[in-house]
């Protein structure tokens, strides 16, 4: 017997209909057991963990009802299948409040059998799949609000860990949208500067003039509309953490009061020559490559020393494909429950899943994020999240990577760089599905490894 078949407990007192039945679903992949009444199917119960129990409401002895009821309670994520010949809506109401998954009314065509039970099957793999995801949403998995198993995220939660718990100063770089945020406030409320405050700052989304005030404060009259004397973030930080979000924005000016800041620990309000002294731990964040900045001259070469004490490097979705379904299921929980009223039990059918393991989210997990929050909105009373009803780039994206991402030009074909291009494109996604293993990669590219690293090397991947 197939490990994977079905297997189905068909509870019928009509032995023709049974036996006809029984051999019919045995010709579609079933092992089926058959039972002539409640109480044989109890024993037949006891002896073996079914996935359906189909069972006729009219039964002498135990009915249909009662007996898919006392499977159920035996047995949580069994299907419940009640047949019955009489169909009243009460019947019906009944069957489904005892546990039962479905019902369906003789006389029935046996496509229509097949179909009901190969969706309430779908219905309860749907189920146990995303109680499975749920179930690795545990420690092993996260780190203050982060998902992943992939080994990257998993090498990352063991070195926030560490550095948690320092004092040191961290840079933190990825690309927009990979919880550069998120990644500041987990090393906040693990180390002992928790129970102060986390003090965040997006240096790219304040003007350059306002900047300098937002960062060190002001004297009141120290600038039109300085009114009062306000405090700065940094002063605000005492204690705790600031967290200097896109600081390859800052101006060359503001970059050499920040570093006499951190280097000698205090600083001047705007307008005022008094020195304060503040006790703070600098997390700061860029999607800009700053090593390339200090190069150009536009970022200065000590600044980036003093913040670069240790580095952070998010991974892009894109790198980490198998933290999908986990990141997918965690954000769809979190923004069920903030829906008005909030709602349970919505799944993401296979297909959508489908759809996002393969698309490359340029925009990482904000984007991911806001993907499900608009196919929350689409689904109204629906509680299965389909692919149509996510973006067309999105569903578009699973039929697009079975094909090269090279185009073959019309006229004036280069070879050697079309050739170039695919052998790239190829390389790439093989890196991707390894997570970036090279050994892994090289294996299934046919190649030594130190062949693959020269390649990557020379096509900057």
């Amino acid at each position: 017997m197939a490990e994977n078949q079905t297997h189905l407990l068909l509870v019928e007192d009509d032995s023709a209909l049974r036996e006809v039945t029984a051999e019919r679903l045995e010709e579609h992949g079933y092992h089926v057991v058959q039972a002539e009444s409640g109480e044989t199917a109890l024993q037949k119960l006891t002896d073996c963990a079914f996935d359906v129990v189909m069972a006729d409401l009219r039964l002498p002895g135990i009915d249909g009802t009662k007996l898919i009821q006392t499977a159920v309670e035996r047995y949580p994520n069994i299907v419940g299948i009640v047949v019955t010949g009489y169909g009243t809506v009460k019947d019906a109401v009944e069957a489904i409040r005892s546990g039962a998954t479905d019902f369906i009314t003789k006389p029935f065509q046996f496509e229509h059998l097949l179909h009901i039970l190969s969706s309430t099957l779908e219905q309860r793999r749907l189920k146990s799949e995303n109680a499975y995801l749920r179930s690795q949403l545990e420690e092993r998995y996260r780190f203050e609000g982060m998902v992943g198993k992939s080994n990257s995220m998993r090498n990352l939660f063991e070195l926030l860990k560490t550095v948690s718990a320092t004092t040191s100063t961290i840079l933190i770089t990825g690309e927009t949208g990979t919880g550069k945020e998120l990644v500041a406030k987990a090393i906040h409320h693990n180390s002992p500067r928790r129970n102060h405050k986390f003090v965040p700052l997006n240096c790219g989304a304040i003007p350059e003039t306002l900047l300098e005030a937002e960062l060190f404060g002001h004297v009141r009259g120290a600038f039109t509309g300085a009114v009062s004397t306000r405090p700065g973030r940094l002063q605000q930080a005492h204690k705790g953490t600031l967290f200097l979000d896109e600081v390859g924005t800052m101006s060359a000016n503001l970059q050499t009061k920040l570093l006499r800041a951190l280097q000698e620990r205090e600083f001047e309000q705007l307008g005022d020559n008094q020195s304060i002294k503040v006790d703070v731990r600098v997390i700061a964040a860029t999607n800009s490559d700053l090593t390339q900045m200090v190069e150009d001259g536009t970022f200065r070469k000590d600044l980036f020393y003093r913040l670069n004490v240790i580095p952070i490097q998010l991974p892009p979705l894109r790198n980490r494909q198998e933290d999908i379904p986990l990141l997918a299921q965690n954000l769809l929980e979190k923004l069920s429950q903030a829906q008005v009223p909030p709602r349970k039990n919505i799944v993401f059918s296979q297909d959508a899943m489908r759809n996002m393991m393969t698309f490359s989210w340029p925009g990482n997990i904000r984007q991911l994020e806001n993907v499900i929050e608009r196919a929350l909105a689409l689904i109204q009373g629906r509680s299965q999240i389909d692919a149509t009803d996510l973006p067309q780039e999105v569903q578009r994206n699973e039929q697009l990577l079975e094909n090269s991402n090279v185009v073959l030009p019309e006229v004036n074909v280069d070879l050697q760089k079309y050739l170039y291009d695919v052998e790239r494109e190829i390389i790439r996604r093989t890196l991707e599905r390894t997570d970036g293993n090279k050994q892994k990669a090289a294996q299934l590219l046919n190649i030594k490894r130190t062949t693959l690293i020269e390649k990557t090397k020379r096509m900057e991947l």
